[in-house]
């Protein structure tokens, strides 16, 4: 018997639902419990209550994946973004991470990751077009520190 293939745009939570489900219980045996943790880390300006900014990373199998990191132009440049990823790392070493890592582009922070430790593994060159899509690691472990 062979299976009917639909192709949808768009719409991804169901897939993405079951993908994740059968994926965990595929890899379970092999890699037991992820320990998935979401962390953040937010930036409010003085006297707002909104944030202006967020780090969002996600910790598994003893790995911190900075997954997400905006700061608007304003607050850039004096620090607060180093800060907030030494506090995301201090976070994840808490919780047993060894290390951390990060996807940048190159016209985005390639360089920031870099200032903050952590160095290139790979690289994609023509993603996005005339850019490169960057891979960079850090050790978070006390023998790699």
């Amino acid at each position: 018997m062979e299976a009917t293939l639909t192709l949808t745009e768009g719409e991804y939570d169901a897939a993405l639902r079951l993908a994740k489900r059968g994926l965990s219980e595929f890899n379970a045996p092999f890699t037991g419990d992820p320990r998935p943790l979401t962390l953040t880390v937010t930036a409010t300006r003085p006297g707002e209550a909104e944030p202006a900014g967020a780090l969002v990373g996600l910790c598994a199998y003893g790995w911190l994946y900075l997954h997400m990191f905006f700061l608007p132009e304003d607050m850039r440049g004096g620090g607060l973004g180093a800060r907030m990823v030494r506090q995301m790392e201090e976070a994840a070493r808490a919780h047993g991470c060894v290390g951390a890592w990060v996807d940048s582009y190159s016209f985005q922070a390639p360089g920031f990751y870099e200032r903050q430790g952590y160095a290139r593994f790979g690289e994609i060159t023509g993603f996005p077009p005339d850019h490169s899509r960057v891979f960079l690691m850090k050790r978070l472990d006390a023998e790699h520190a």
